[in-house]
């Protein structure tokens, strides 16, 4: 004989997860999950009851600062009920409120965002090696990945090395205004930055670096105006002579023109944010670093 319904058990049930329910809302509105992950958390089946039975209206409501009003403007919208759960959420909706998700994420948590760090300078004065100085020694920093329209080439590994697209896509990524920074380089092939793919590691708490030139640093700073930028000068010029002189992977007449580029370079460090003068790659890297981590907190300020 099977077993009736237990009223009082269900009773009982219901009101331990109102008030697991009740807690997880608590800590979300505190900042103590990351708003994204938690909605990404929620689609997947070994997410938790509480989590998938969470209500969107009160998920949506644990943000400070977005209240009744404009939480049930915005599933209206989007055509979902105010009793719809996370967990039971249709596909197309789904995707349409993380879209919208990830836009009061930005909003209202942008202390729980990566930093983007856009490093530029001459050639030859060592950024390449700060950066991956950086990344050996703070996981929590990323490299941005561009996007090109040169052949892709042995060993090279799409989405790792470059996005490899062609130039009808790459003209169709400029013409959405999806890239951060574009150029043509040597009137040959299209190189750029690729918004999308910053966004979603930014919303994962990486600090991304962008490692570009002058011009690009400049586009970049007109997308993105929290972005850190940093300009990474020599010693002094003759250093910098000195060191490309060592690298010997310019011929005479290269290193002429790369040095009259960097005069100009040189001439353009103070629309940065910040200059770093690269004595020692370990001291310029943790530098970085400590700025970047610095222009997270909202009571820093630029010195």
């Amino acid at each position: 004989m099977s077993a009736g319904f237990d009223a009082k058990a269900a009773s009982v049930k219901g009101v331990e997860m109102r008030r697991a329910r009740a807690v997880f809302k608590a800590a979300l509105a505190k900042g103590e999950f990351r708003l994204l992950e938690v909605y990404d958390q929620a689609e997947s089946e070994d997410a938790s009851q509480v989590l998938r039975g969470l209500r969107v209206e009160w998920f949506l409501r644990s943000i400070p600062g977005f209240g009744v009003t404009k939480t049930r403007a915005l599933l209206e919208r989007l055509g979902i009920s105010a009793t719809a759960t996370l967990g039971g959420l249709r596909v197309r909706q789904r995707t349409a409120l993380r879209a919208e998700v990830a836009t009061l994420y930005r909003r209202y948590f942008p202390h729980q965002r990566g930093v983007l760090v856009v490093l530029a300078g001459p050639s030859g004065v060592g950024k390449g090696t700060i950066v991956s100085w950086i990344t050996g020694h703070f996981p929590e920093f990323v490299v941005s990945v561009s996007a090109t329209t040169r052949p892709q080439r042995p060993g090279e590994k799409d989405g790792e090395h470059y996005y490899f697209v062609s130039a009808t896509r790459f003209e169709e990524l400029v013409r959405a205004d999806e890239l951060l920074e574009w150029a043509l380089v040597h009137g040959s092939h299209y190189y750029g930055t690729p918004r999308a793919p910053v966004d979603e590691l930014l919303d994962q708490g990486k600090n991304v670096i962008l490692e570009i030139d002058v011009q690009g640093a400049k586009q970049v700073k007109r997308h993105m105006k929290n972005s850190l930028s940093v300009f990474i000068a020599p010693p002094s010029f003759s250093d910098l002579e000195d060191r490309l002189v060592r690298r010997g992977t310019e011929d005479e007449r290269e290193r002429r023109r790369r040095l009259m580029t960097a005069k100009r370079e040189l001439g353009r460090q103070s629309e940065f944010d910040y200059v770093v003068i690269n004595a020692s790659v370990e001291e310029s890297g943790q530098s970085i670093v400590d700025l970047a981590l610095a222009s997270k907190d909202p009571q820093s300020t630029k010195e």
